[in-house]
């Protein structure tokens, strides 16, 4: 029987970023998730580091506060994984007048603590080159900043300096039994069919929009929180335009649509708020969806965009916190920690926003101190603490802007490996950072598919858990989306051959090519 401080359960990005944070502060912790990282919802999400400009129209300056006091925080942190984005707002008076947009923006630009973002400004779609794929009807927009991210590898590379940090990662693993007493916890796990035991002096509850079912059928307790589970869904479609800003789409039904330059091919649409009410993990894009943002984006663009230009589709279930609105968009993407001391401590995270993780990780591991008798210096660590491959000054020398860091980190990197083609290092550089060489400091090997080489494979089996194609082709990386079905079917071959257990095909229902 193994013992920890603290077990969580979940491995999404608020599973991760606590795990990250309490190892950093020198506990014992123990980290298990039914299936792979990421699988979830912090899949799913848009892929943005945002502070919520629409949020403003509920009130919630708080939660738009705090999210835009994150954006450059991780921006700094993983300068990788995460770039700015400019946003731009095509005005149409029918939806939302100028003047609360100007409003609107000028709040933003100032509740958070913007250093690295320029602030937004006004735009003339007849001269700038973002009116070029609009109808001609819009004339004027603004435009404004935000951060893009791949939202999987931050879950990736949070486990991965977790697990540097001395916490145990455990994927493929199910807690099946937690049994409370004075003293701690009791867990029963088990990884594909092999049962064992651990006990943990705290539990902690971060399995997302599972969070409710885990309180009633695993811990047997009635939640003293109701989630409300909404299912947004994206689909992807070939390039709508050339340059590499998003659009923010107001629609017809009051909410918002983005449209994102997407794995360099591709644009990224979405989202939609539909309320949830199947299972957790079956949720699926449904041909109500697909016609909504289809349209929506047609309204703006001169080429419409239909259900058969459509590549890829992905859908996640948010867990928010239920405050009975009854408009889905209008639900607070806030968080909740409840902490219970009867016995064993329990924490359990309700709700939360990608954008907010780090803040929500370093408020649990703050309320988790005391019941753990752990002395307060040892406290929060992660505001200027670097996520793995984020420490780019190790091949470029000093900091100065995280856009212009990355840029001249790319540049060593093709000088480094002239070997490999300039696609395949950009790709490389965004996910692995300053590690790049760890990927590539070996002989490449075959190249499995384009531009996936078996040094890769094994390097994300060997440090990123990595244990089938899907892990590979739409977790770890977005190469699913470039390769034919051919190409998937290779990987997954590969896998299977030198991973045990490894799937033997990989086509997800959402590739459609």
């Amino acid at each position: 029987m193994t013992e920890f401080d603290l077990a969580i359960i979940g491995g999404g990005i608020n599973g991760v970023g606590i795990a990250r944070d309490a190892a950093g502060r020198g506990l014992k912790v123990l980290l298990v998730e039914q299936n792979d990282l990421a699988s979830g919802t912090s899949s799913a999400s848009s892929k943005l580091i945002h502070g919520g400009l629409r949020y403003l129209e509920h009130g919630a300056l708080r939660l738009v506060r705090a999210a835009l006091a994150e954006r450059e925080v991780l921006l700094r942190m993983a300068p990788h994984l995460i770039r700015p984005l400019r946003f731009v707002l095509p005005l149409d008076e029918a939806r939302r007048s100028p003047l609360l947009i100007r409003l609107g923006l000028f709040i933003y630009d100032r509740l958070g603590r913007r250093e690295i973002l320029p602030p937004s400004r006004g735009l003339d779609l007849i001269t700038d080159e973002a009116g070029q794929p609009l109808k001609r009807q819009f004339h004027r927009a603004f435009e404004y900043s935000d951060c893009f991210a791949d939202d999987s590898r931050l879950v990736v590379l949070n486990a991965v300096d977790a697990a540097e940090r001395g916490a145990t990662i455990r994927t493929r693993t199910r807690c099946v039994r937690a049994e409370r007493g004075p003293r701690g916890w009791r867990l029963v796990l088990t990884t594909q069919g092999l049962r064992e035991t651990a006990t943990a002096r705290v539990l902690v509850n971060a399995a997302g929009p599972w969070a409710e079912m885990v309180t009633d059928t695993l811990l047997r307790q009635a939640p003293k929180q109701l989630l409300r589970l909404d299912k947004g869904s994206h689909l992807v479609v070939h390039r709508l335009y050339d340059h590499d800003r998003a659009y923010i789409l107001q629609t017809a039904d009051g909410r918002v649509v983005f449209t994102i330059p997407f794995e360099r091919d591709f644009t990224l649409i979405g989202t939609t708020d539909v309320e949830h009410h199947g299972a957790v993990g079956g949720a699926k894009i449904d041909e109500s969806e697909i016609r909504y943002l289809c349209e929506q984006a047609s309204r703006y663009f001169a080429r419409p965009v239909g259900p058969s230009d459509v590549v890829w589709t992905y859908s996640g279930v948010r867990p928010l916190l239920d405050d009975e609105s009854g408009d889905p968009s209008a639900v607070t993407r806030d968080y909740s920690l409840d902490l219970d001391t009867a016995q064993a401590p329990l924490l359990t995270v309700w709700g939360g926003k990608i954008t907010t993780f780090r803040r929500l990780a370093e408020d649990a591991a703050d309320m988790l101190m005391g019941p753990l008798g752990t002395d307060q210096a040892s406290g929060a660590w992660t505001h200027g603490a670097f996520l793995p491959g984020g420490d780019l000054d190790k091949w470029i020398g000093p900091a100065r802007r995280p856009d212009t860091d990355f840029e001249r980190f790319e540049q060593t990197v093709r000088r480094r490996y002239p070997q490999f083609d300039a696609a395949v290092l950009h790709r490389l550089a965004r996910a692995y950072g300053a590690r790049i060489d760890r990927v590539l400091s070996g002989p490449p090997g075959v190249e499995v598919a384009p531009g996936l080489f078996e040094c890769e494979l094994r390097y994300l089996h060997d440090h990123e858990w990595a244990r089938s194609a899907d892990d590979v082709l739409w977790r770890r990386s977005k190469l699913g989306l470039h390769f034919s079905a051919e190409q998937r079917a290779a990987v997954a071959a590969w896998c299977a051959a030198h991973w045990s257990g490894a799937a033997v095909t990989s086509t997800p229902e959402t590739a459609w090519n």
